[in-house]
């Protein structure tokens, strides 16, 4: 079986790492075992990743390259490329993807202003 290489991007470490503060605040523990759950959930990606489903919201228009893991209350959006699997969002699911999104394009576009 194809085992492919999970790389999470800088946006998806700081989502995670944005995740696990704010859980903190209220349980210390608790944010330990979600960051390593959410951490083993993704490494599960090593093999077939393909298993997974196609984001929604990118389904609707179109878009087939980026899958989602639901894991409890969080989504975790990769892509599949060649025998890499890049993590590039970790989200809480009731926030809007599009809106996320929409801001990262924003602040990138303003980096390059």
């Amino acid at each position: 079986m194809k085992e492919f290489k999970v790389i999470w991007t800088k946006n998806a470490e700081l989502d995670l790492e944005l995740i696990i503060e704010y859980i903190k605040i209220n349980n210390i523990s608790v944010a330990k075992k979600i960051f390593f759950e959410i951490k083993q959930e993704a490494n599960k990606l090593r093999t077939l990743p393909q298993r997974k489903r196609i984001v929604p919201e990118f389904h609707q228009i179109g878009i087939t390259k980026y899958r989602e893991i639901i894991y409890k209350r969080w989504r975790i959006v990769y892509k599949i490329d060649d025998e890499k699997v890049y993590v590039l969002i970790a989200v809480d699911s009731s926030r809007n993807l599009e809106d996320i999104l929409f801001q990262r394009l924003i602040k990138s576009d303003n980096k390059t202003e």
